[in-house]
């Protein structure tokens, strides 16, 4: 009698993993890096928002991601113009709202937003996901979920290698608006980084382009975790990318 074998999965590639960990330690750059560590002021300043403010950001945030998908959607047919192209759009887009202060600082928000969900559906594009299919576009929104690159915590939650997502209409919503309350404070750090008087020599326009540059990267991440795991299995790449990105004892002679 024909028996059908279970097919053989081989061991996830441990350099490529590795790799990846050490990737998500960098995510940021050397500007995110300095934010950090001035990172008392900008929560100084962060305390200066006014709560009306921080609704009207996650308005913006809430309604750039409920319209992001279509807008960025359009992107696909774009040529690519390489890998600085993204950056440089959102420092044009940075530039041109921080010439007005805070009042065209919010009307760029959902370009920027958008922008940024480009080059996250680039990423998944790049590891042969369609960005389109309704799993995949959640799949981009939650990489949102890290929140802010000013957060010291932030990195990629590896708990969706093993979830199996059912996405409706009212999933997604759902989704949304679990999603928009973390971008909002992220993008409500960015305006209080621009406050710092330290910081008068960082406009937004490097703003934008480093915030652009951190979730491309953990979306670039979290897609080839998701291309190993289908691959090799969730569980040795969840295994494996947790074992590669613990921090490594220092070691004194």
């Amino acid at each position: 009698m024909d028996q059908t074998l279970p097919a053989l999965r081989l061991a996830p590639p441990r350099a490529e993993i590795a790799a990846l960990a050490a990737r998500q330690h960098r995510a940021g750059g050397a500007l995110i890096a300095l934010l950090n560590k001035l990172g008392g002021g900008i929560e100084a300043q962060m305390a200066l928002l006014p709560q009306g403010l921080q609704r009207q950001i996650e308005r913006l945030v809430t309604g750039a991601l409920q319209q992001g998908h279509a807008a960025a959607s359009l992107g696909r047919r774009a040529p690519r113009l390489g890998h600085r192209a993204g950056p440089a759009l959102a420092a044009l887009s940075g530039a041109a709202g921080g010439a007005g202060g805070l009042a065209t600082s919010l009307a760029e928000l959902p370009f920027t937003v958008t922008l940024i969900l480009h080059a996250i559906r680039r990423a998944a594009e790049d590891e042969g996901f369609d960005p389109d299919a309704p799993e995949i576009r959640a799949q981009c929104l939650q990489v949102f979920s890290a929140g802010s690159p000013l957060e010291a915590d932030d990195g990629v939650n590896t708990a969706f290698l093993g979830a199996r997502l059912t996405v409706t209409g009212p999933a997604l919503q759902k989704l949304i608006a679990s999603v928009a309350p973390r971008l909002a404070a992220a993008l409500g750090q960015k305006l209080a980084a621009q406050a710092v008087p330290v910081l008068g020599a960082i406009s937004g326009a490097a703003l934008n382009a480093a915030y652009l540059s951190y979730y491309r990267e953990l979306a670039q991440i979290r897609f080839a975790l998701l291309r190993l795991a289908q691959t090799h299995g969730a569980e040795p790449v969840l295994t494996a990318f947790a074992e590669a990105a613990k921090p490594r004892p220092i070691l004194r002679a």
